[in-house]
């Protein structure tokens, strides 16, 4: 799909360094998640939280494991449940891989409407479809995929297994029609497909695409120069981050190396570049050897406020239509707060950094996903709650060959503390 760019940048005055931003300490943290074999090749990517309605301090926090499939976790941050990833279609081929998770409220099933969590499975290039039932305390998501759900982007077996599948993922349910979609990005690609949720008589859940759009992979600088983000031959500047503004169905979308963009849920209209990262413009060349970018001489062209990737990017709604666009600088370790107001530009608002509480208790590092919910969630968390990805879990442990584990998980941080710190 032919794209007219615009590009938009906030006026508001360059942020200061990371150190200087407000720090908001996290309250608890979820178990730690290891990407090896004793794992289950488990490792934290993306989290959402489901408001339990009737009891909020029995909500809940859904969150991807990669090939160590779902997690739910209590307000506590201890787990719920632990849903495995599917196996292998056949001896081969790549295993189910979840990567992210939005939530669909009220959804229409033919037992009534219920609240559904929506997962992209990397894996499979399918999207998972669990209802979520608080009466069920100890399992409270059931999967309703249906059977016959296909791949989203391949055309067939082969081409999932090259992995260019679907990757970052935002639910919306259009408010003028009320249907439900899912907005899917490809893994290596700047593809972002939109999918409707389709439900079948039986209760289960599939969907077909609607349309697809492309961002660009290349960008006239300035000097005239055309600048591609340095990546592994092959591999585009893919999208992943991304979250849908209920109010009006404006579609926040985060390309790792390059910015974010905001455009229409329906994928219809021109796509505008609200901020760019600090590496915008930067010439690189890949390493072989190294599988790492070497960055060139910067030519000044980029944003002042993300340091890429560009990741998590979640929704604080206040009930004036007012509110921020949080994004994951996960360069820099910190997050950036941006206008939720279009008519405003989304402009930035400021930002924070989550470090660690104690000795233990570790802060958030290079974040993928972030998910809040700005509602009072009982006792613990009166005003509201943010969980951030947390992709260098510590205290380390030894793997028993001279080195550590690769350990992950989320961070549980009072919305509250950050709305004060932040001056939101």
């Amino acid at each position: 799909m032919g794209l007219a760019l615009v590009t938009l940048l906030p006026s508001s005055p360059a942020q200061a360094g990371p150190a200087a931003l407000p720090a908001v300490q996290p309250t608890s943290e979820t178990p730690a998640l290891y990407d090896d074999e004793d794992g289950g090749n488990a490792n934290a990517d993306d989290p959402a939280i489901w408001r339990n309605a009737a009891d909020p301090g029995r909500s809940l926090v859904v969150a991807t494991a990669k090939e160590g499939g779902l997690r739910v976790y209590d307000l506590g941050a201890r787990l719920v449940q632990s849903i495995p990833a599917p196996p292998p279609v056949s001896a081969g081929d790549a295993p189910g891989r979840f990567n992210n998770v939005d939530l669909v409220t009220g959804l229409r099933l033919p037992s009534g409407r219920a609240d559904v969590a929506v997962v992209s499975d990397r894996g499979h290039d399918r999207l998972r479809i669990y209802r979520i039932d608080p009466a069920r305390r100890d399992s409270p998501l059931r999967d309703i995929t249906d059977p016959a759900a296909a791949p989203v982007f391949s055309a067939d077996q082969s081409e999932v297994n090259e992995q260019r599948t679907a990757y970052g993922l935002a639910a919306w349910t259009d408010r003028g029609t009320n249907r439900s979609y899912a907005l899917v990005s490809r893994r290596n690609e700047t593809r972002v497909g939109l999918l409707e949720l389709t439900v079948n008589t039986s209760g289960t859940v599939g969907y077909r695409k609607v349309r697809t759009l492309d961002l660009p992979a290349s960008f006239r600088l300035p000097n005239g120069d055309r600048w591609t983000p340095c990546a592994e031959p092959g591999e585009r500047p893919q999208v992943e981050g991304m979250v849908v503004d209920p109010a009006n169905g404006t579609l926040y979308a985060g390309q790792e190396d390059v910015g974010i963009w905001r455009l229409r849920a329906d994928l219809t209209g021109t796509p505008v570049l609200v901020d760019k990262v600090k590496e915008y413009g930067v010439p690189g060349v890949y390493d072989e050897e190294s599988e790492e970018c070497g960055p060139g001489a910067d030519p000044g062209y980029g944003g002042k406020r993300l340091a890429a990737d560009v990741e998590g990017l979640t929704l604080f709604q206040e009930r004036d239509g007012d509110g921020y666009l949080l994004a994951s600088s996960q360069g820099d370790n910190t997050f950036a707060l941006y206008d939720r107001e279009v008519g405003d530009d989304n402009e930035y608002e400021g930002g924070f950094r989550v470090p660690a509480a104690t000795a233990v208790l570790d802060g958030s590092e290079e974040c993928d996903g972030a998910a809040v919910l700005n509602a009072p969630l009982g006792a613990r968390y009166p005003r509201g709650l943010l969980v951030v990805q947390d992709g260098h879990d510590t205290p380390e442990v030894p793997d028993g060959e001279g080195g550590t584990r690769e350990a992950t998980g989320f961070k549980f941080v009072d919305l509250g503390a950050v709305v004060d710190a932040a001056g939101m």
